[in-house]
């Protein structure tokens, strides 16, 4: 504690001890405390120091730790991750029935195109065929033509 190359000699200090002052005690006009016997009387226990003091007392139950609440199985990370990969598996199926649907919708314009091209053209074949049969069509007379034709150029 000291160096050993200081030629002084610890001193002694004096201990000075205090002891607590005792407040007196507080006397009210109350009524009379009654004395009242427990259930059982605690049982006394006492402890021999290693210094050979006897300590003597009531023996005081532990107070018990909280239980320790269980673990869950599986940890709340773990469920996250699954409820996330189960979320993207239903995204990923609605995305496959979403373009189940737009195929379907396009086959469907392309089949409606279709039918409209049919009837179009069939109505454009009905008035073609029909139009020789008709009266008041309009009618060349090739003989006048082609002596026109001859007349102009010759």
């Amino acid at each position: 504690m000291f160096p050993e190359n200081t030629p002084q000699v610890p001193t002694q200090r004096a201990i000075e001890v205090h002891y607590p002052t005792p407040y007196p005690p507080n006397v009210t006009a109350s009524a009379p405390l009654v004395p009242v016997q427990p259930g059982a009387v605690p049982a006394v226990a006492s402890i021999v120091l290693p210094d050979g003091r006897v300590v003597t007392g009531y023996a005081i139950n532990p107070t018990q730790p909280e239980p320790v609440t269980a673990k869950p199985l599986v940890s709340r990370t773990a469920v996250n991750i699954a409820l996330g990969g189960i979320g993207f598996g239903a995204v990923c199926g609605g995305l496959v029935l979403l373009t189940t649907f737009i195929a379907a919708l396009a086959a469907l314009v392309q089949q409606l195109i279709i039918l409209a091209a049919v009837i179009f053209g069939g109505y454009i074949a009905i008035q073609v065929l029909t139009a020789t049969n008709q009266r008041g069509a309009t009618t060349v007379n090739i003989r006048k033509a082609v002596i026109k034709r001859n007349h102009f150029h010759g």
